[in-house]
C-alpha cells in the first residue's frame, strides 16, 4: 500500500500532510506539504537550533546555569505559567527552584519534550532567534513559508489574543535538512538529541530495532506530528514529516504515520518509486 493508497484511507477525517525528500533537500513526494498545522512540539527543534547558534556565538553556554520556574512573560500581555498536567516530563518539574545546567534543559526538551522545560531555553534564546532559526531553513522548493514560532508553550493571553505557532511539513522537512547537514560540533549535538526522542511512537515504530532516527514529534488535542531522518545502513540517509490534525483517534494517527514512514523505509534504495 502506497503513501497516497494510506492517505486516502483517511480522506474526510481532517488535515494531513506529507513531506518526503533526500537529505539535500530535494523532495520526492509531497501531499499538501505547505499547508501550515499548529506546531505542538515540532517548534521545540528550532529552538534547540536557536540556542546552539548562540552557544557558537558566546553568548549562551550549555554549562552556564538556569534557575527553574515557572512564570514567564507572556508574547500577548501580562505572564502564563506552564500547565503540570499536560507536561510529560516530569524531571524538569522535579527541579522547581533550583538551577540547573542550559544543556540538560534542551535534552528534556527534546528528548522528553519537556514543555517546562522549553520554555525555560526559550526564554534564554528569545523568541525571534528561534524564529529566524526556523525561517531560514525554509528549502528552496518552499514557495511561501508559512510555518512561524510566536510565542512559547502554553502562552495562553498570546494564544487567546490569536498568536500561535505553526509548522508545516515542508517547513519542518527544511529544519531536518539543515540539521541533517550541519557540520561541527553543533550539528553532531543536535543530531544526537534527535536521536535521543524517547516518544518514539511514529516514524520508528515499525522500522526494524537499533535503526537510527533523528526524529521530533508534536501532539496535542486533534494534532500528531512527526519529522525526523531515517539513516539507513544499506542506503542514504532521507527525510520524513507527516502532519495531522484531525478526528482520528491517536493511536490511529500514529499508525497512520509508522505506516507512512515504513513506505518510504521499503523503497529507500530508490525513493523516487514512492507512490
Amino acid at each position: 500500500m502506497g503513501i497516497a493508497e494510506l492517505l486516502q484511507g483517511v480522506d474526510g477525517s481532517g488535515e494531513f500532510g506529507v513531506w518526503l525528500g533526500r537529505l539535500d533537500g530535494v523532495p520526492v513526494f509531497e501531499h499538501e506539504a505547505e499547508r501550515p498545522h499548529y506546531s505542538a512540539s515540532t517548534m521545540k527543534l528550532p529552538v534547540a537550533m536557536a540556542m546552539m547558534r548562540k552557544v557558537e556565538s558566546g553568548e549562551l553556554a550549555l554549562d552556564q546555569p538556569v534557575t527553574v520556574h515557572n512564570d514567564f512573560a507572556s508574547a500577548g500581555s501580562g505572564r502564563f505559567a506552564v500547565n503540570a498536567d499536560e507536561d510529560e516530563a516530569p524531571a524538569t518539574w522535579e527541579k522547581l527552584g533550583a538551577e540547573v545546567p542550559l544543556g540538560w534543559l534542551a535534552t528534556e526538551m527534546i528528548t522528553r519534550s519537556s514543555n517546562l522545560a522549553t520554555d525555560l531555553v526559550l526564554e534564554q534564546v528569545g523568541i525571534p532567534a528561534a524564529h529566524t532559526a526556523l525561517s531560514e531553513a525554509t528549502l528552496p522548493s518552499s514557495p511561501s513559508p508559512a510555518s512561524k514560532i510566536q510565542r512559547g508553550i502554553d502562552d495562553g493571553p498570546a494564544q487567546r489574543a490569536g498568536i500561535s505557532n505553526l509548522m508545516s511539513p515542508a517547513g519542518l522537512a527544511g529544519v531536518l535538512v539543515a540539521v541533517g547537514n550541519q557540520k561541527g560540533a553543533s550539528g553532531d549535538y543536535l543530531r544526537d538529541l534527535l536521536a535521543g526522542n524517547q516518544w518514539n511512537g511514529e516514524i520508528p515504530a515499525l522500522l526494524p530495532s537499533g535503526t537510527r532516527v533523528e526524529h521530533k514529534n508534536g501532539w496535542d488535542t486533534r494534532i500528531r506530528h512527526d519529522g525526523g531522518i531515517m539513516r539507513p545502513d544499506d542506503a542514504d540517509p532521507f527525510v520524513l514529516v507527516v502532519c495531522t490534525t484531525s478526528d482520528l483517534p491517536d493511536v490511529d494517527a500514529q499508525k497512520l504515520i509508522a505506516g507512512i514512514a515504513l513506505e518510504g523505509w521499503n523503497n529507500r534504495h530508490d525513493l523516487g518509486a514512492v507512490r
